[in-house]
């Protein structure tokens, strides 16, 4: 999990960030994305793709990123933004702020498959939370955080739509309940239309 991370610390630079983002492909709720910046050298054991990883590690995990990363950020763009820009902008928007929200600033950037608009080296690399440990600890904190977000205030806002259980997806139980309901202020809307005429196909 350290190949990309060691060819960089040998040339000199020393403050790495690790970039992902989660919630590209949700109907509801805000795009999160979180940028991390590792100890040269630290092993984090069992660090990995936050989709691989139970929630149970998953939180286990947050916890000890955000206790020893030199500087880590999370940043938020929300459903109409992600409306007004579309969901890749608006990704590479949340991408971006959590950068510049650091209190180090980096001098590389490893991204998810993905460039940030921001004039500082950088590689994206596909694959790169299960190929890198930068981007696994950025994968993990943004996970975590939009998470909870779904299971607590998100929930409470909304709870006829289920979204501590689906945090957002598409899955049977939220198709249902956006026929039932209708859109919620925080859904995509830009995402509804296609769903709801696959939806008349479906019932």
């Amino acid at each position: 999990m350290l190949d990309f991370e060691k060819p960089l610390w040998e040339q000199g630079y020393r403050s790495i960030a690790g970039i992902d983002e989660v919630g590209r492909g949700c109907l509801f709720g805000d795009v999160v994305a979180a940028a991390v910046i590792l100890p040269e050298g630290l092993v984090l054991d069992g660090i990995n793709d936050s989709k691989k990883l139970s929630e149970k590690k998953r939180d286990e995990l947050y916890e000890l990123i955000t206790d020893q990363a030199d500087a880590w950020a999370v940043a938020r763009v929300n459903a109409a933004v992600v409306d007004e820009i579309n969901i890749k902008q608006a990704a590479r928007l949340a991408m971006k702020q959590a950068v510049e929200l650091l209190t180090i600033r980096p001098d590389y950037l490893l991204v998810d498959a993905e460039k940030v608009d921001i004039a500082l080296p950088q590689e994206a690399i596909i694959k790169g939370d299960a190929r890198s440990q930068s981007i696994a600890a950025a994968s993990i904190i943004a996970k975590v955080t939009r998470d909870r977000l779904c299971q607590g205030e998100w929930d409470r806002l909304y709870p006829e739509y289920g979204i501590a259980i689906h945090k957002g997806y598409a899955t049977k139980l939220h198709r249902e309940k956006l026929l039932e309901y209708g859109a919620s202020p925080m859904h995509r809307q830009s995402f509804l239309g296609k769903l709801f005429v696959e939806q008349q196909v479906l019932f």
